[in-house]
């Protein structure tokens, strides 16, 4: 098959970039020029820069003309490191997900630089600036405060201009072009609320996370069931929260009442999240499930170890780190390689549902 026109200029101007000839910071050819010299259209020659700068090959500077920003004399020697960032390390999902990191990294040979944020944007950015210092092959990164607009945009630009490859795991930021693997947190929201639905539960409250894009989805899974369903959307019974709220949720609990009020069922975001709200239910005589039942999601070790154990949609926290080392390892050798991958979830039962007759 022939290859297109745009593609063959395309593979013309990476290659002039890449072996020199093209350098670094020039101005490329006028798109008539370039039409002129392979006789194609200036749409034609428009559609080969438009791919050139999503690959961080040119950039296009309005009124000005389109650069050369790839840096052939630039290029990395190999460090056989990966930089790993994540929210947090030590509990929850986290320690299963890095295991799984760490085991693909060790077997290919290389070795994990890893750090966490605690989910501040400014631990981010010292994080990633250390990072580009010091030199990694590639990155795998778990977004911080991805709800939220990130001032630090202009450091994954920088780390996508010196071409090093990088992979988001749990989330994304909307507006960045990077691959992600994650569970699917909209069908997670879905069907946890399915699931009630199907118990007989028509007025269900949820809590979900406001700083985090996982939160954003979860509540829109969430808001697709009860639709689909043909339940009306009540915005009183739904609490967000943020990060600096998680310690300890306890100072909300007449909110968290006011929310679940007139309701049989809650939506957690997360099981740290269910086991605070079975301790409010307690601690103000309403009892999980008689009273309010109850569904959670990543089913964490804290489902089972919750006072009245949860239900809970599964995170695939055993293979996502697999998967995530797998595919960065892939994108390094070939930076076309499709690495998005989105788990779906399933739901894993235990007591915090009661069946309404």
């Amino acid at each position: 098959m022939e290859m297109p026109k745009y593609m063959t200029l395309v593979t013309w101007i990476k290659n002039k970039i890449e072996t020199g000839e093209l350098k670094y910071g020039e101005k490329l050819y006028s798109e008539n020029e370039l039409g002129t010299m392979f006789g194609i259209s200036r749409q034609t020659v428009r559609q080969a820069i438009n791919i050139l700068v999503q690959d961080k090959y040119l950039e296009s500077r309005q009124g000005s003309g389109t650069y050369i920003i790839f840096n052939a004399s630039a290029k990395r020697e190999p460090t056989m490191t990966i930089g790993v960032v994540t929210t947090y390390v030590g509990a929850y999902i986290f320690p299963q997900i890095i295991r799984g990191i760490e085991n693909v990294l060790t077997t290919a040979g290389y070795s994990m630089q890893l750090a966490f944020t605690h989910n501040k944007v400014q631990n981010e950015n010292r994080v990633l600036r250390s990072m580009l210092e010091k030199g990694v092959d590639g990155m795998i990164i778990e977004p911080t405060q991805s709800g939220l607009p990130n001032p630090n945009f202009e450091i994954y630009e920088e780390i996508q201009r010196q071409r090093i490859p990088v992979l988001f795991i749990n989330s994304s930021y909307p507006g960045i072009k990077i691959p992600h693997v994650s569970m699917n947190d909209r069908t997670a929201g879905l069907i946890a609320a399915q699931y009630l639905i199907n118990a007989g539960h028509k007025r269900i409250a949820g809590i979900f996370k406001s700083d985090d894009h996982q939160g954003h989805l979860r509540y829109a899974g969430y808001l697709d069931a009860l639709l689909k369903a043909g339940y009306e959307i009540h915005d009183e019974n739904v609490l967000w929260y943020s990060t600096e709220d998680i310690p300890d949720l306890t100072q909300f609990a007449e909110i968290v009442l006011r929310r679940v009020k007139d309701c049989t069922a809650l939506i957690c975001y997360n099981d740290e999240i269910a086991m605070q709200m079975v301790d409010i239910m307690k601690k103000n005589g309403i009892a999980v499930p008689e009273d309010l039942s109850l569904v959670s999601i990543d089913n964490s070790d804290l489902a089972d170890l919750c006072e009245v154990p949860l239900t809970s949609v599964a995170h695939p926290m055993n293979v996502l780190g697999d998967t995530a080392a797998r595919n960065l390892l892939h994108l390094i050798q070939d930076h076309a390689f499709k690495a998005t991958v989105d788990f779906e979830p399933t739901i894993v039962e235990r007591k915090s549902v009661r069946v309404l007759e």
